[in-house]
C-alpha cells in the first residue's frame, strides 16, 4: 500500500490541467450497456474506478479499452446480467448497471454495492422507482435479484434529489415503453451529461438540468462519439490548492458555470478568482476570513468539496460552520485535521472551525476520496513534512495527482509503506 509524502509550505505557480469527470463517466460507461454498435468516449480520466468498471462491462459481455483518455466500448451477442460482489464491494457506481441490464435484458443480479464509508446511501430509491416501471426485486445472498418484461414509462416523484437514482432511472426509461416522468431529480451536471450523451445515442430525454426530466422511450439505442465533460471536483480541488499555499494557478478545460456555488463561497472568504478564454485563474486575496455554508444537492454547496473548503477555512481569520446535510459520516477527515493543528468542533452536523496561523505536518490517515484530498491539501500548506496514508481511495478520483502538483512546484511523493 502506498502512502504520500509532501513536504509543505511552497507555493504553486503555473497551470493545471483539469481531467475529465470521473462522476460523469461511470455511469455514461454503464449506460453503454443499452447501445447496439461501438462507443467512442473521449476525455475520460485514467483512475481505478473507470479501471473497475472497464472490467465490470467485460465481466458482463462487453468490450471495453482504453487508451490513454478514450475509451471504446461494444456489447457483444452474450451480454450477461450478473455484476459479481468481488467488483461491486469497491464502487458503489456499480449498482448503475441495474437500470441498463433490466431495460436491456429484462433481468440483472447485482450484488449491494459498497465504496467510501461516509455513510449508507442506500439504494432503495432507485428500486422503488423501477419497481414503479414494473420491475420485481428480491433480496438474495446479498445480491439484489431484479427481472421484469420490458419496463413501462411511469411518474416518479423521488423524496429526494438522489443523483445515482435518477441517473439509474434516466438510463432504463431511455428503453421503457411510453413516457417517463422524473419529479424532484437530480440537477448536478453528471446527470446532464449522461441525458446528453443518451441523446446522442437516439435516447428523447428532456429537461435534464432541472428538477422535472421526460424520457420518451425508443426501441432502440446506437453507438456514438461523445466527450465526458471538466471534472468540476477536481477543479475546486485545484482552486482551494492554489489558494492554501498562497500560490496562482490557471485551470485549463474549466469552467465556472458547474462550479458557482463554490466560486461564490470562496470568493465570499477574501479568494481571488478570474475566467479567462480557456481556464479560471485563482490565488489568495488581501486576507482569507471564515464563512457558514451548508452542502446541499446541485445548484447548493457540493458535498464533494466539503472537506476541501473546511481545510482551507482552517486557516482563515476568524471562524465558520460549515452544516453537513447529504452524508451522515462525512467529517471523519476532520480528527486528522486536528492532529496537524487544526481547531475544528462537531456536532452533529455541524463542524465549527476556528481559524490557525498554521499547520504542522503529521502522518494521517484518508478515510474516503474527498477526505484524502482535504489532507494532501493541509499538507501543501503545512511547516514541515506530511504523510497521508491510505492513499487508494486517491487513485479511485484524482488523475495524476502527485504528477499533477509536482509540475506546479509541489514537492510530493509516492512511497511504498
Amino acid at each position: 500500500m502506498d502512502k504520500l509524502v509532501i513536504e509543505g509550505n511552497v507555493p504553486l505557480r503555473g497551470r493545471l490541467p483539469v481531467s475529465g469527470s470521473k462522476n460523469a463517466a461511470l455511469p455514461i460507461l454503464l449506460a453503454c450497456i443499452l447501445a447496439e454498435g461501438s462507443v467512442r468516449l473521449r476525455n475520460v480520466p485514467k483512475l481505478r474506478d473507470i479501471s473497475t468498471t472497464l472490467e465490470l462491462l467485460r465481466l458482463l459481455g462487453c468490450e471495453a479499452e482504453q487508451d490513454g483518455n478514450s475509451v471504446e466500448t461494444c456489447v457483444g451477442a452474450n451480454l450477461t446480467p450478473e455484476a459479481p460482489y468481488d467488483l461491486v464491494r469497491t464502487m458503489r457506481a456499480s449498482v448503475l448497471c441495474l437500470g441498463p441490464l433490466l431495460a436491456r435484458l429484462g433481468k440483472a443480479v447485482v450484488a449491494l454495492p459498497g465504496g467510501c464509508a461516509i455513510g449508507s446511501r442506500p439504494v432503495d430509491l432507485h428500486l422503488r422507482g423501477l419497481e414503479r416501471m414494473g420491475a420485481h426485486f428480491d433480496l438474495e445472498g446479498g445480491n439484489i435479484l431484479g427481472r421484469c418484461d420490458r419496463l413501462r414509462g411511469a411518474h416518479i416523484h423521488f423524496d429526494f434529489p438522489t443523483v445515482g437514482g435518477t441517473e439509474n432511472l434516466l438510463m432504463a426509461a431511455s428503453l421503457a415503453e411510453g413516457e417517463t416522468i422524473l419529479e424532484n431529480a437530480a440537477r448536478e451536471p453528471e446527470v446532464v451529461n449522461l441525458a446528453d450523451f443518451l441523446n446522442a445515442c437516439g435516447a428523447r430525454i428532456q429537461g435534464q438540468g432541472t428538477s422535472i426530466i421526460r424520457i420518451q422511450g425508443v426501441e432502440r439505442l446506437t453507438g456514438a462519439e461523445f466527450r465526458i465533460m471538466p471534472d468540476r471536483i477536481e477543479a475546486g480541488t485545484y482552486l482551494v490548492a492554489a489558494v492554501i499555499t498562497d500560490g496562482e494557478l490557471y485551470l485549463e478545460n474549466c469552467s465556472m458555470n458547474d462550479l458557482d456555488a463554490v466560486v461564490y463561497k470562496l470568493r465570499e472568504m477574501g479568494v481571488w478568482i478570474q475566467e479567462g478564454k480557456s481556464g479560471v485563474l485563482a490565488k489568495r486575496g488581501a486576507k482569507l476570513v471564515g464563512v457558514d455554508l451548508m452542502t446541499q444537492p446541485f445548484p447548493g454547496f457540493p458535498t464533494d468539496m466539503q472537506a476541501q473548503v473546511m481545510t482551507l477555512m482552517g486557516l482563515a481569520d476568524g471562524s465558520g460552520v460549515i452544516k453537513e446535510t447529504i452524508f451522515e459520516n462525512r467529517f471523519m477527515h476532520v480528527q486528522e485535521l486536528v492532529r496537524m493543528g487544526a481547531q475544528i468542533k462537531v456536532s452533529g452536523q455541524n463542524a465549527m472551525i476556528r481559524g490557525v496561523t498554521h499547520y504542522n505536518g503529521a502522518p494521517v490517515m484518508a478515510s474516503d476520496l474527498r477526505a484524502s484530498a482535504s489532507l494532501v491539501l493541509a499538507g501543501l500548506a503545512a511547516r514541515g513534512t506530511t504523510e497521508v496514508r491510505r492513499i487508494y481511495h486517491l487513485d479511485r478520483g484524482y488523475e495524476e495527482l502527485e504528477s499533477k502538483l509536482s509540475q506546479v512546484g509541489a514537492r510530493i511523493r509516492r512511497e511504498a509503506q
